[in-house]
């Protein structure tokens, strides 16, 4: 490899961070405009300012750190993105792609390799393993057009995990064999039981670790900065113990995707720091890594052109024939070849260390830097040459199955009283916010004094909420109003703005006589039939483990029954828990009705009840990281009873420590049509048989249901 011995031009650290800003900044608007990815430009940057280029930067250790930062940044990424829903559905497709794109390269690489290239079965093992690795460098593209969560992308992301462990495998078996002079099956086995024993102890560990922290530490930044450590702390335990650390930072995206909504303000710090800083830093550090110079090389050219045709068609058949079993479309099939075509780090890590085993010559290592030039330049190409061909067949499918809505209009008013309350209230609106047509959202304050502090609260109050609101990117309109008194504040606001729904943050009871929801509320609710939503949470909404919801009987019928089905559902496809209706057996097949005609891909169960006031069984089985989700009913509805009166004494005595949402649906007017479904996804708890860890996971939470009573019994007593 030909290597450079001039110092280069700029060597001042503030000098150096300001032309890779430079790079960072100017490359995307440049390339924009010639329809080129912005990918590419960071690469061929690297190249123009690296070492082998007119090297006005050099390769040192900040770029070693910040490339292989924003390398790990990319995977965690890929694992956060995910929908695991949508992932277990695609989960035997994906396995079966993986196989294929570690086998493919593999046989390929090591039969060209012995035939072609004249080396011995051991070395050509070794660079079938660099055949068989590849990274996601091209999956920005995909994430800037909308479409992480297409089967062609999760199958591609499942198949690139199965690979490099199969390469890191293949390659750890090589090296041993070339170091001891025959295959250690006993460090193989080693290597995999270290490897099963580190997955199992993240997998219990991560998710407990994180809930409690985020239950303490509500800052954006301390749990940004949380993240980050979990992320290279699993990076840092499977280098440990010999696996890459792109493994680590991926299987941590996973076990943190759960504690991340993607509509959440802490996804948009994440998505933010990583495409603005990291992931640039990371594919100019690519370039800067790259020889031209080898190109002109005679010796290597006939070396690399079959390194390199290898290396395009055993990323290519892999796809073609997933696409061909799973009739899938061409679209899917360039998106998943682009996705996997991309040779860097592992493929370098590899042939560098067989470099220095002395199994590899200078022309395979020169050769395998033009594969990494070229299936690094070529892979964004394909990716986003067949990105928007993606989205748009994803988005006519959508609206052939009548999933799109852009006809339907949500105008969410948000009551904050107080800077307290005013950023849990903005984030709940967030996370059930529609997606799929048009959505406005309003702050309120109702003031009823004109004095000084009262503008004060009501300016700190908006200004949270408006902060809340910009963190996750949406925006909101802020309204102060003077008015008689805070109900008549809302009914204003209400007519003026044209409110399909209220989220209040819920009251808190000042003295003996004074109800549980307070007189506003009341009210309020007497007041107006537009859909209101009672809050009260103690833990941050990214913990909570399941959503349980009590229908009432003959709640079918209300009007907006099918707007608070969707609004749950919306909030349970945020936080990626499971979902529990406990309703009759009527209205179950018209809740998936409206799930399944929307298509949210969410885990609902149904648990069946027969009165409605089994809600009172329930206190034993809520859990503190549970939402208690009350669908309520106003006087003179449909579904109202007498027993409906009592709600608010029942909720007091029985529910008092628990996070509830109180929701009364829009009522008293036209509904649209419901449609009946039976899901084969979703299960009825009542009459499913449970497998033993579920009969153990519910008798360990009955155990702690009991000791939380006695303890609060033994509190009050004291």
């Amino acid at each position: 490899m030909v290597t450079l011995n001039s110092v280069p031009l700029v060597t001042q650290p503030v000098q150096i961070f300001f032309i890779v800003l430079v790079i960072i900044l100017f490359t995307p608007l440049l390339l924009n405009k010639l329809k080129i990815p912005h990918i590419i430009g960071m690469i061929v940057a690297g190249v123009v300012i690296g070492p082998y280029g007119f090297n006005i930067l050099d390769n040192d250790s900040s770029f070693a750190i910040f490339g292989q930062v924003g390398l790990l940044y990319l995977m965690f990424l890929a694992g956060l993105e995910i929908d695991m829903y949508h992932l277990r559905l695609n989960m035997r497709k994906g396995l079966l792609f993986g196989l294929l794109t570690l086998l493919i390269p593999l046989v390929l690489g090591v039969l060209t390799s012995v035939w072609l290239l004249g080396l011995d079965w051991i070395t050509s093992l070794l660079l079938g393993a660099m055949y068989a690795s590849h990274t996601l460098i091209s999956y920005p593209v995909v994430a800037r057009f909308g479409i992480t969560k297409a089967p062609a992308v999760l199958i591609a992301i499942v198949g690139t995990i199965i690979a490099v462990i199969g390469a890191l495998l293949v390659l750890a078996a090589t090296v041993n064999v070339r170091r001891e002079g025959a295959f250690d099956l006993l460090a193989q086995a080693m290597l995999i039981g270290k490897m099963v024993v580190w997955c199992l102890v993240l997998l219990y560990a991560y998710p407990r670790v994180t809930r409690r922290f985020f239950k303490s530490h509500n800052d954006k930044v301390t749990q940004y900065v949380f993240v980050l450590a979990m992320v290279f702390l699993a990076a840092w335990t499977a280098q440990l113990i010999g696996l890459e650390p792109v493994l680590g930072a991926f299987f941590a995206g996973l076990l943190l995707n759960r504690y991340v909504p993607p509509a959440s303000s802490l996804m948009g710090s994440i998505e933010f720091v990583g495409n603005a800083l990291f992931i640039p830093y990371f594919l100019i550090s690519v370039g800067m890594m790259i020889n031209v110079r080898v190109i002109a090389n005679s010796e290597t050219l006939a070396v690399a052109g079959i390194m390199l045709a290898v290396a395009i068609v055993s990323k290519w058949l892999p796809a073609f024939i997933v696409c061909r079993i799973n009739r899938l479309d061409y679209s899917s099939e360039g998106v998943m070849f682009g996705l996997t075509a991309a040779h860097t780090a592992v493929a370098l890590a590899v042939v560098t260390l067989g470099y220095n085993l002395g199994m590899l010559d200078t022309r395979i290592l020169n050769s395998t830097v033009l594969v990494i030039l070229v299936t690094c330049a070529l892979a964004p190409i394909i990716t986003a040459a067949n990105a928007p061909k993606l989205k748009l067949r994803l988005l006519a499918a959508e609206e052939e199955d009548g999933v799109i809505r852009q006809t339907r209009v949500n105008n969410t008013l948000i009551t904050v009283a107080n800077p307290a309350s005013a950023s849990p209230l903005v984030d709940l609106a967030v996370l059930m916010r529609n997606d799929r047509g048009r959505h406005s959202m309003f702050a309120l304050h109702v003031r009823d004094e004109n004095t000084n502090a009262a503008k004060n609260l009501a300016r700190a109050s908006l200004d949270m909420a408006s902060k809340a609101a910009a963190s996750a990117d949406v925006g909101i309109e802020t309204l102060e109003r003077f008015d008689l008194n805070t109900v008549t504040g809302v009914l204003n606001v209400i007519e003026e703005r044209d409110i399909t729904e209220v989220i209040l943050g819920m009251h808190r009871r000042v003295g003996v006589i004074d109800t549980f929801f307070g007189s506003k509320v009341e009210k309020l609710l007497r007041s107006t039939n537009k859909m209101i939503l009672i809050n009260r949470m103690f833990i941050p909404l990214n913990t909570v483990t399941r959503i349980v919801v009590w229908v009432p009987a003959h709640a079918q019928f209300e009007t907006g029954f099918s707007r608070w089905v969707r609004g749950l559902a919306r909030l349970t496809r945020q936080l990626g828990c499971r979902i529990i209706f406990c309703c009759n057996a009527d209205i179950q097949p018209l809740i998936r009705g409206v799930i399944y005609r929307e298509n949210y891909g969410i885990r609902c169960e149904f648990s069946t009840l027969e009165t409605n006031d089994d809600y009172i069984l329930l206190s034993n089985k809520i859990l503190d990281d549970d939402l208690f989700v009350i669908i309520g009913a106003r006087a003179n509805s449909v579904s109202y009873t007498s027993s409906m009166a009592e709600l608010p004494t029942f909720l007091q005595r029985y529910f008092a420590g628990n996070n509830l949402l109180i929701v009364y649906p829009e009522q008293f007017g036209e509904g649209p049509a419901l449609t009946s479904f039976v899901d084969p996804l979703s299960t009825d708890i009542a009459s499913m048989p449970s497998p033993l860890w579920r009969k153990m996971r519910n008798i360990w939470r009955r155990i702690s249901v009991v000791r939380r009573s006695f303890m609060r019994r033994h509190n009050n007593r004291r």
